[in-house]
């Protein structure tokens, strides 16, 4: 009888896969970036502060670079490819809200920054680093963050960030289509509130707000970033390999 090996029993990256992380200075992107050094002996591209990080950075690779433009995109991928000696995974964590009010006041340039961060520099990564993956043939491995919001038209007050997201997903599935072929499997996150900094970063919220958040959540409580980088774990480990062009949300039943 012929049986069925699942590869990695323990999820968890495999091993010396080359991921490069943006926006690794926010909490999630903390707790992917322990988690990773902990599990596998991978190479790590941070884009971000690589500082507070407690585990060993001998294969971290930290990066820097102001992303204004699709060149800005382009050149962080091909700085890490240089580094590293190619890129089989890229994990894109970066977003933000520039305008806190309400979008029907929202200056042009504010729409466009949000539209920018949030959409179209994802599109120039995942495409360039797609490329290099292709080049490579090896697979890989394209993962995107979206938001739970999104489904429900974001807020006042993060309006184009949530459309921003909503596009991720049609980008999500476009890109798998493209990519299998290749063997690159593409698959985004659908977070909800997560206790990873975001809220207050952006929309400058204080304990109370925050408490008042995690209420309207069933399971009451916001998610540890620690769960959601494990989720992002498991989309890079041996057994995601039959999974591509999905959103997979992780909310606590929010929105229920």
């Amino acid at each position: 009888m012929n049986h069925f090996k699942i590869p990695n029993w323990e999820p968890k990256s495999e091993p010396g896969m080359r991921i490069l992380v943006i926006g690794a200075s926010g909490g999630i992107g903390h707790a992917l970036i322990d988690m990773l050094l902990n599990s596998s002996d991978c190479i790590i591209g941070a884009h971000g502060s690589t500082k507070g990080y407690k585990t060993n950075r001998s294969n971290v690779i930290p990066l820097s670079q102001e992303f204004n433009s699709e060149g800005d995109c382009i050149n962080v991928v091909k700085k890490f490819v240089s580094s590293a000696g190619g890129i089989d995974a890229l994990v894109v964590l970066s977003g933000g809200i520039k305008f806190s009010g309400h979008w029907r006041d929202m200056p042009e340039q504010d729409w466009e920054h949000d539209i920018s961060i949030n959409l179209n520099q994802p599109f120039y990564l995942a495409r360039t680093a797609m490329q290099y993956m292709k080049n490579q043939g090896n697979g890989g491995r394209i993962i995107l963050n979206g938001t739970e919001s999104a489904l429900h038209g974001g807020s006042p007050q993060s309006f184009p960030y949530a459309i921003a997201k909503r596009g991720t997903e049609c980008m999500v599935q476009g890109l798998a289509r493209e990519g299998a072929e290749s063997g690159i499997l593409v698959n985004g996150t659908r977070f909800g509130y997560i206790k990873s900094g975001f809220h207050q970063r952006w929309h400058d919220k204080t304990s109370s707000d925050m408490k008042s958040r995690a209420d309207l959540v069933l399971l009451k409580r916001g998610g540890d970033p620690k769960e959601a980088a494990a989720l992002i774990v498991y989309l890079l480990s041996g057994w995601s390999r039959f999974i591509t062009g999905q959103m997979i949300p992780l909310t606590g039943g929010d929105w229920l």
